[in-house]
């Protein structure tokens, strides 16, 4: 029997100092490293969610988080020393987690990724699957995605946001449970 298709929505936390964001990481030596891939995988009709992926990654370069992305997404340095992988067979079990469908977050961090490959010189990995940025399908759904992160897609369609704020896989199952609602509004 054949599987239907799917679709996966992620999201990534990467490395962040205090002013990061409003520097857009140009001051000397602060790169987006990732730090969490999470990542809901749903059926692409109606956009039912199927599985999970979470993992945590140890940066190469900035090894010790800052206490500002401790205190923003709750993973800390102890964390990522137990259970963070290297970025490279992170980013391949993400890959066999996506399987053959899109990927999809909202925002461009398909661009992250790909900067860390260039960043650590990674070479023959193999590409990114299609990536659409949500924002304009969101928009397109009548929820207007400026000044929203990935956390606050789900509570804007009357979804309860459950767990933590700029954690990766908590930030996924918001996006995807508004997808979830809107497949269901449309169907309706």
């Amino acid at each position: 029997m054949k599987s239907s298709p799917t679709i996966t929505v992620f999201d990534l936390e990467f490395t962040a100092w205090e002013c990061s964001m409003a520097s857009h990481w140009l001051r000397p030596g602060e790169y987006k490293e990732v730090v969490q891939i999470g990542a809901v995988k749903l059926d692409a009709t109606t956009f039912e969610a199927l599985s999970e992926f979470d993992i945590l990654v140890r940066p190469r370069i900035n090894a010790v988080l800052s206490p500002y992305f401790e205190n923003l997404t709750g993973i800390t340095n102890d964390a990522v020393a137990a259970r963070g992988v290297d970025f490279e067979h992170a980013y391949e079990r993400f890959l066999e987690f996506a399987g053959d469908g899109p990927i999809c977050a909202f925002g461009h961090d398909e661009w992250v990724l790909e900067e860390n490959i260039r960043l650590y010189g990674l070479k023959g990995l193999r590409r990114l699957p299609v990536f659409q940025d949500l924002r304009a399908w969101f928009a397109e759904h009548q929820v207007d995605p400026r000044g929203l992160h990935s956390c606050d897609i789900g509570p804007s369609l009357g979804a309860p946001f459950v767990g933590r704020a700029h954690n990766a896989l908590d930030d996924a199952r918001s996006v995807a449970a508004g997808m979830e609602i809107i497949a269901a509004r449309s169907a309706a």
